[in-house]
């Protein structure tokens, strides 16, 4: 685990207060707009050790981009991501924990990690999507 400093715990912060995904541009943007003085490159470094340490969820936006939110769900779990609005719903995943070990085991493979996440179309945005086209919504793929 990295050492808290005052930087990572104001990403930290500011990603708490995230209403769902966010940019580490736009998460830069707010912390200087509250009159941070911490540097891009430092908000991307401490996302990215969020995430490794299970802290912060992210996935790529359509356009590529990394997008990041906290994560309500300590150590490893899975996610349903709508892929129009951006909703995220963190589910138990037994069955794919138990594959993931059989199938690395069946290969001579140990410590296995791995990433599942579903995409599809929120309740929601399955309703407009029965009134017509939806408009390419923010979540790849």
């Amino acid at each position: 685990m990295k050492r808290n400093t005052w930087q990572r715990q104001a990403v930290r912060e500011a990603l708490d207060s995230a209403p769902g995904f966010v940019s580490a541009q736009d998460l830069h943007a707010n912390l200087r707009q509250g009159g941070s003085s911490i540097g891009l490159a430092t908000v991307y470094r401490a996302l990215a050790d969020l995430a490794v340490e299970g802290d912060a969820d992210s996935l790529h936006s359509v356009d590529g981009e990394s997008l990041y939110r906290a994560c309500s769900t300590p150590g490893h779990h899975h996610h349903l991501i709508c892929r129009n609005c951006g909703t995220t719903v963190e589910i138990e995943a037994d069955a794919v924990e138990q594959w993931a070990a059989a199938t690395a085991a069946a290969h001579g493979f140990t410590q296995p990690r791995h990433v599942v996440d579903i995409f599809g179309l929120c309740a929601a945005c399955s309703r407009l999507a029965a009134d017509g086209p939806l408009a390419p919504g923010p979540v790849a793929p």
